[in-house]
């Protein structure tokens, strides 16, 4: 099989189709053979939407809405462009971790869609923090907050992907494949690169450990439960990598 070019014109689109509901044009026939090729675009879907859920958070604070309701409508509109595709991994992956008791079971409640009382409660203690996260921070700062956290989670998702590898030889993680080491290159110089523009640079490189300490944790969760990665697992450390930058920044603001 012949090895696939690093960059492809189809690859933005098809990452913003698989990562948002965002109205794009995907070629699908050539996204498919791309698979996790496409990866390396990765951060800068994660810049749109967070620039998006940022200018919707700037614009409540100038229409006079508290600060809390403010993020209250950021993290909501990050809720619904990405479809809640990272929260039902994180949600599947707290049922599936401790609601079995074998790699099979777990696996077998992971691709349940039915959600349960483990991945009720993940799911409230996720938005719960992510909103008092920008709730801390100063209005000024949660613009910015939004779109490093956004792009450091989601390169840190693709560098977890190419390293662990699938727990299950069915599922779109394993049929997109693995990144291979330089798409993880590529997204992670797009995605430091991009932190390292919006924030100090101290700043940005305490957020981009907190953001690979977080999805190592999750990977080191995963591979001891269930023996490597899904598109769930995936899900999962987007969505804690994302707390940890946030809370970070608000660490560091305070």
């Amino acid at each position: 099989m012949p090895r696939k070019k690093l960059l492809s014109r189809h690859d933005l689109p098809a990452a913003f189709g698989l990562l948002s509901r965002l109205p794009v044009s995907v070629h699908g026939d050539a996204a498919q053979r791309r698979g996790a090729a496409a990866a390396w675009a990765f951060p800068l879907v994660g810049a749109l939407l967070a620039g998006i859920a940022g200018t919707l958070h700037t614009t409540a604070m100038l229409a006079g809405l508290p600060g809390t309701i403010s993020a209250i409508l950021a993290v909501t509109a990050l809720v619904l462009l990405t479809g809640a595709l990272h929260e039902d991994g994180l949600a599947d992956m707290a049922d599936g971790v401790w609601g079995g008791w074998t790699r099979e079971r777990r696996l077998e409640i992971m691709k349940d869609s039915r959600i349960g009382s483990y991945g009720v409660l993940v799911l409230i203690l996720s938005v719960a923090l992510r909103i008092g996260a920008l709730a801390s921070l100063p209005p000024l700062q949660v613009g910015w907050a939004l779109v490093a956290a956004s792009v450091l989670s989601r390169t840190a998702m693709v560098l977890l992907w190419g390293t662990l590898r699938p727990a299950r030889r069915t599922g779109l993680s394993a049929h997109a494949g693995r990144p291979r080491a330089a798409t993880c290159r590529l997204a992670a110089v797009i995605g430091i690169g991009l932190c390292a523009a919006l924030l100090p640079l101290g700043t940005a490189a305490l957020c981009t450990i907190a953001a690979i300490l977080a999805v190592g944790s999750v990977g080191l969760i995963a591979w001891r439960k269930i023996g490597g990665q899904t598109g769930d697992v995936l899900g999962a450390a987007q969505q804690v990598a994302e707390i940890a930058v946030l809370l970070t920044l608000v660490a560091l603001a305070a």
